[in-house]
């Protein structure tokens, strides 16, 4: 009998296997064993590509990273790089919302992720923000970002009117909140971008918008 077909393991294989294994089971059931597991292979053969799990982690970070849009920063228009760069950067966790925590441990020496990070910061230092103020602002949309990614709000209330009824009086209209929740959260978080931007827009130290 043909012997079974064993996949020929690269980088990209290892790596987009362990970004579907976090989607389908969460970042804390991934293991290298695990992996090894659903490769067909022995765990050994994984590390002569990442030799360690925070190294494969890096790697899923900067596919996670990669395609997030930092081109509304050309020609230093810093309020449409925001905005660009914060919608795209939440629909890229928002398809990995597993994979999440790991885009919140940090930069580390993640090459995408940093080159993503260099591009926002050169974009709002480049429109005139000041450094240390540039580093602010990318960290409040980072945490709006991530907080959208991972603690969806309307996905928290529960769709048994009794829930409600006769306690929480504030609440009566809660139990349709899941009806509508993947709206409610994409609007929860344009409000929240939209809003931060307003208010740096206010800011006596703003630098002005670009005008093409």
């Amino acid at each position: 009998m043909p012997r079974p077909t064993v996949p020929k393991l690269d980088r990209d294989l290892i790596r987009d296997t362990a970004l579907r294994l976090i989607d389908e089971r969460g970042l804390e059931a991934l293991s290298m064993r695990g992996l090894a597991e659903v490769l067909g292979v022995r765990a050994q053969s994984l590390y002569g590509h990442y030799p360690t799990k925070d190294a494969l982690l890096d790697a899923v970070a900067n596919l996670l990273t990669r395609d997030i849009d930092t081109s509304g920063f050309d020609g230093h228009d810093w309020e449409t790089g925001l905005l660009v760069w914060g919608r795209s950067y939440r629909a890229a966790l928002g398809a990995h919302p597993r994979a999440a925590p790991i885009i919140a441990a940090g930069t580390g020496a993640r090459q995408d992720f940093l080159a993503m990070a260099d591009a926002v910061h050169g974009g709002l230092v480049g429109a005139g923000w000041a450094p240390r103020t540039a580093t602010l602002i990318s960290g409040s949309v980072k945490y709006l970002v991530v907080g959208a990614a991972t603690t969806p709000f309307a996905s928290g209330f529960a769709d048994d009117t009794a829930v409600y009824l006769n306690r929480y009086p504030n609440l009566v209209q809660a139990h349709r909140i899941g009806e509508h929740a993947e709206r409610i959260d994409e609007d929860s978080f344009e409000l929240a971008l939209t809003s931060l931007v307003a208010g740096l827009r206010e800011r006596p130290d703003a630098p002005p918008i670009a005008v093409a």
